[in-house]
């Protein structure tokens, strides 16, 4: 039976890294496989006590991987460490901002390495007890008796056709229980990804509006200032004077250049905090698009769970229809052995008569 209320995988840790993988022609160089930092996070099944390492750049999953026992994770340098996945056959590496986020991902690397030690040894535990339970549980092997009875045998065949459809139903709800699980997964590290660089966008957001507001009122000294020289060179100019007033009158053009380079610069410097105040608006309505993605997500989720409620009531009438089928055909049988017997003693009568 499958269970009526279906645990998701929880995200337990997550780290932003550069994501690279193994060049699989040469086994040496690093092939990046995103442009940017991404989100690297821990998952946990708790139904299959398995643990996982997903990353979804764009809409493809980066790295998927089940961590096992075997696996570990070296520290290559400062900020860069690597693990080797054998069932995807390649080597992932990741690079890091700072040398604390390497380190506590190591930590964490190891952590959910011993707990899927743990996992597997109990699951082992529990395959030998269960195998030391068929040995010494007792074998009967009952032969049943054959008989060409059409009735029986057509309710038999019918019974066994019952079955391969519902185990049929069974695999095609499973497939579509996988695939439901996969996509909300992986709508589930994208919404992770999109608040973690929400909340950064936000908070420099603040920052950058603090500093406009500061670099505005600095604007406007400048420009006062700038005027002010200029009254000077212009008033200097008008007098014509020579010898010292030369020089006060160079140092002021200097000042005048220095000035208007700095306002340039401040200039460029509030513009790319207009460009990432729109790359901000960008990013909430992406965020808001993965919530909705998600919500349409979970009302499938429900759909399929009530989809499976109505398939587990179905196969469970099926299975006290079969029951009562093969009840209906062991009475057949033993009636037809008492007839079958009756007509022996009748037939072993009727030789006897015969015979005198």
């Amino acid at each position: 039976m499958f269970p009526h209320h279906r645990e998701r995988e929880q995200p337990i840790f997550s780290a932003r890294a550069h994501v690279f993988q193994i060049d699989p022609t040469t086994k040496r160089n690093w092939i990046p496989a995103s442009k940017h930092a991404v989100t690297v996070s821990f998952f946990y099944d708790a139904n299959r006590n398995v643990y996982r390492i997903i990353s979804v750049g764009g809409t493809k999953a980066i790295i998927n991987c089940t961590v096992t026992p075997s696996m570990t994770f070296t520290k290559t340098s400062q900020k860069f460490g690597q693990w080797a996945d054998s069932r995807a056959n390649t080597v992932y590496g990741l690079g890091f901002a700072t040398e604390q986020q390497l380190h506590q991902f190591l930590d964490k690397f190891k952590e959910v390495k011993d707990a899927a030690r743990l996992a597997r040894e109990k699951s082992q535990d529990k395959e030998l007890a269960n195998t030391a339970l068929t040995i010494a549980a007792p074998q009967f092997s009952q032969s049943p008796p054959v008989m060409c009875v059409n009735g029986p045998e057509d309710k038999l065949f019918r019974s066994q056709s019952a079955d391969i459809t519902l185990s049929s139903e069974k695999e095609r709800i499973k497939k579509m229980l996988s695939e439901g699980s996969i996509c909300e997964m992986n709508l589930e590290a994208e919404l992770f990804t999109l608040q973690d660089s929400n909340s950064k966008l936000v908070a420099a957001l603040h920052e950058a509006n603090a500093n406009v507001e500061q670099w505005k009122k600095q604007l406007v000294a400048y420009q006062e200032e700038t005027e002010r020289l200029r009254d000077q060179v212009s008033e200097l100019e008008t007098h014509g004077g020579h010898g010292p007033s030369d020089l006060l009158k160079d140092e002021l053009t200097q000042s005048l250049e220095e000035l208007e380079a700095l306002l340039k610069a401040k200039d460029e410097e509030i513009h790319i905090l207009q460009s990432k105040k729109a790359d901000y608006h960008e990013m909430e309505h992406d965020r808001n698009e993965a919530m909705h993605r998600l919500r349409e997500m979970e009302m499938r989720n429900s759909d399929l769970e009530r989809r499976i409620q109505n398939t587990e009531q179905n196969l469970g009438n099926s299975l006290e229809d079969r029951d009562r089928m093969d009840t209906e055909i062991q009475r057949a049988i033993e009636i037809l052995d008492i007839k079958i017997f009756d007509l022996n003693d009748l037939r072993q009568s009727l030789v006897k008569l015969i015979d005198k």
